[in-house]
């Protein structure tokens, strides 16, 4: 219950206050956002398993976002970043909808 209202609070804040994204930080937040929600889907998945560890979660939770930024980072300077933004958007969709379909399965038995 916790989680879900501490949702609903952060998406008024986010309609309410209109937060403005530094211009340095628009290429990075969206892979950041992915490879959240890619945590955010294996939380659920390892909970519905009955594994999930709240320690796990959570360092998987950083890292995924910062070894993201990383990547698209070292491709900015490399000159590449929008080849190693794709790939990584790809990746990270795959184990999404790899964790979707599980979860599915998980609900719904089929």
């Amino acid at each position: 219950m916790i989680p879900a209202f501490a949702l609903v609070v952060g998406v008024a804040l986010g309609l309410f206050l209109d937060p403005t994204v530094p211009l340095w930080l628009q290429p990075y937040l969206p892979i950041a956002v992915v490879a959240a929600l890619d945590a955010v889907f294996g939380g659920i998945r390892a909970r519905l398993d009955g594994i999930f560890d709240a320690k796990v979660f959570v360092v998987s939770f950083v890292s995924n976002v910062l070894v993201a930024a990383l990547v698209v980072f070292l491709g900015d300077k490399l000159g590449v970043g929008g080849q190693l933004s794709t790939a990584v958007v790809v990746v990270l969709g795959i184990r999404i909808f790899g964790n979707a379909a599980a979860i599915r399965r998980h609900v719904f038995h089929a």
